[in-house]
């Protein structure tokens, strides 16, 4: 197959959504498939690279930082990646189309679907629908809403990275989807052999957004200064100044590290060195350093949202935590930091159940699907 496969985020640029079809653009390479990135260009990357066998063009939209996407930007990958994508499948021909994200990816391919023909396999992150990210999100949808159910309705097929993203596009939109979860590379994430760090390090991994809720591993952690841990925050956003603010209202100055915005490689490192996920968010689809560290053999503690559910076995190797407030995980974080055996155990517990979201499965069902779509399309054109 050839497959030209359209997203406005994609390493180093954006967060785990891109570092998903990286897995699976790499994996549909490594079976004999041809793969066609268009993608958005930031200061500092090449327009054109070819990255393990993965053709990338990166077309310009104005995107100042990689962390964070405005609705220009947005837009912008949706203009100017018009006519490259046009010219792409006229001198390319490109059996099909995989696209994520709705919008903006999703606006673009349907317009090139219906100039050139080509079918398109739609993935829905959960920022794709309503209430999905509410505080992201939710003012976006309100005048967005109306344009995007077209979007949904021309994709040959629909995929969802998570059942709760799945349950949300079907009351968005009326639409069927299949979940596929985000997957990892467990050859590639290997930790190695277990053992509970002296002192614990407990890790978080995201943007410093309200969804993502940074504070409370700050307030959380604090109420546990009479344990020996050390905590590790990467990523960067608009909650930074308030997170380190936070850490010096308490004092816990020699506690924390702030690493700011890191390539994927450096965060599968710091889980390398981490003991225990902490992801208190208020909304989640599947989200990949989730998996991620699944894989490393960290122990998970996480809000009870979306994906994490389908990561924790609670009480096995990790908690799902239910409510908020300042006192949230303390009870959970203070069982596993203050047992060292517990702490071991929950941690192989992880890399485990890590094989469920083996990515040569997950590539093998994307591979599947595709096919399924061209064959769908040379059916009705046969019918025809």
């Amino acid at each position: 197959m050839r497959i030209l496969v359209l997203i406005y985020e994609f390493p180093p640029v954006g967060g785990g959504g891109g570092r998903v079809a990286e897995d699976i653009c790499r994996g549909l390479v490594n079976r004999g498939h041809d793969v066609f990135i268009l993608t958005s260009h930031i200061k500092g990357l090449p327009r054109c690279e070819n990255r393990d066998g993965v053709e990338i063009l990166r077309v310009p939209v104005g995107r100042r930082t990689p962390f964070k996407a405005s609705f220009v930007d947005m837009l912008g990958y949706i203009l100017s990646g018009f006519v490259p994508g046009l010219r792409m499948i006229a001198q390319w021909k490109p059996d099909v189309m995989h696209v994520h994200f709705a919008v903006p990816s999703g606006a673009l391919a349907k317009s090139l679907s219906f100039l050139t023909g080509v079918p398109y396999l739609l993935t829905a992150h959960l920022g794709d629908v309503p209430g999905g990210v509410p505080d992201k999100t939710e003012r976006w949808f309100r005048w967005v809403f109306p344009f995007t159910p077209p979007i949904w309705k021309s994709a040959t097929k629909v995929c969802a990275v998570s059942e709760f993203t799945r349950q949300l596009a079907r009351e968005s939109y009326a639409i069927e989807a299949l979940v596929i979860p985000n997957g990892v590379d467990l050859e590639m994430l290997n930790p190695g052999v277990i053992t509970a760090g002296q002192p614990p390090r407990i890790i978080f991994a995201g943007r410093f957004v309200s969804q993502k809720n940074p504070l409370q591993i700050v307030r959380t952690l604090a109420q546990l200064a009479d344990l020996p841990w050390n905590c590790v925050m990467v990523g960067d956003g608009a909650l930074r100044p308030a997170v380190e603010a936070e850490i010096n209202r308490h004092g816990l100055r020699d506690r924390f590290t702030l690493t700011g915005w890191v390539t994927p490689d450096d965060v599968i490192e710091w889980f390398r060195k981490s003991d225990i996920l902490f992801m208190p968010s208020l909304s989640e689809g599947l989200p990949v350093v989730g998996v991620q560290a699944l894989a490393m053999g960290l122990a998970i503690v996480a809000s009870r949202v979306g994906g994490f559910i389908d990561l924790v076995e609670p009480d096995q190797n990790g908690y799902l935590l239910d409510g908020y407030g300042d006192s949230m995980g303390v009870e959970e974080m203070r069982k596993l930091i203050s047992s060292s055996d517990r702490l071991e155990t929950f941690r192989k517990r992880s890399r485990q159940l890590a094989s469920r979201f083996d990515v040569q499965y997950i590539v093998q069902s994307y591979e599947g699907e595709l096919r399924g779509v061209i064959r769908s399309v040379n059916a009705s054109e046969a019918e025809s």
